[in-house]
């Protein structure tokens, strides 16, 4: 239910605009293939953090809206974009929408986010995507340029995210690190889940070293002892079993 109600808050920015019926069916594609992604974690860490309802809506769903182009941009980098034809002519107009969307919503009034906020927020987003360029280009993985990617895609990425979510709050200084350590643990566990070439590619040695740096990670977040990690926590462990990688 709280994540549903961060989708429905995005869909209500989205209808706003009033765009050709074709672009809005087009980007109403983009946020169902990035959905529930991180609706649930992002309502229950706003609401953990104290915010007023109307500003973790837009929060949430302004943050959900930079997410999808995110997801978006990796789908086509991917050829997973599935659901855009053609993927290489619709995908890139869908994903220039959703992040001025995005922007637009993180700027207003309803979501209260402190204006150097949200500067260093976006800085810091532009930086994590740094790394993308060393992922497409690599043709062998090892276990400090899993890190070096991981470390900007994930860890810099929800770092953001949290610095956003968290403007104003008793746990804003808590967002790098919490951010940087379940971006890190997420990322981790969702390769060994999926089995990506990421991971599955390096030698033993190096993916014991990955596993080891994702399981330090868990326990910074539950040193955080946040209710809304917790979560979190019990999707992300069991991917990492001990003595396994």
């Amino acid at each position: 239910m709280s994540g549903g109600a961060l989708y429905q808050e995005s869909l209500r920015t989205l209808r706003r605009l009033a765009l050709p019926e074709a672009s809005e069916r087009d980007v109403l594609a983009a946020l169902e293939a990035a959905q529930p992604g991180p609706l649930a974690l992002f309502y229950e860490a706003g609401a953990e953090a104290g915010l007023p309802r109307d500003a973790l809506l837009a929060r949430g769903a302004g943050l959900f809206l930079s997410f999808s182009a995110g997801n978006l941009a990796d789908d086509l980098i991917d050829g997973e974009c599935t659901y855009h034809d053609p993927p290489i002519r619709v995908g890139p107009c869908v994903q220039f929408i959703l992040q001025n969307l995005a922007f637009a919503t993180l700027c207003g009034a309803r979501a209260r986010v402190p204006g150097p906020v949200l500067e260093d927020a976006v800085r810091t987003l532009a930086m994590a995507a740094g790394p993308q360029a060393l992922e497409v280009r690599a043709s062998t993985w090892t276990a400090p340029l899993f890190r070096q990617v991981a470390e900007g895609i994930a860890g810099q990425q929800w770092a953001a995210y949290l610095r956003v979510l968290w403007a104003g709050t008793v746990l804003e200084p808590r967002a790098a690190a919490a951010g940087r350590a379940l971006g890190v643990a997420a990322h981790v566990a969702e390769d060994i889940r999926t089995r990506d070439v990421r991971f599955t590619s390096m030698p033993q040695a190096d993916r014991d070293v990955v596993v080891d740096w994702a399981r330090a990670a868990t326990q910074a977040l539950r040193q955080q002892d946040l209710r809304c990690l917790d979560a979190a926590l019990r999707r992300i462990e069991p991917m990492l079993p001990e003595g396994e990688s």
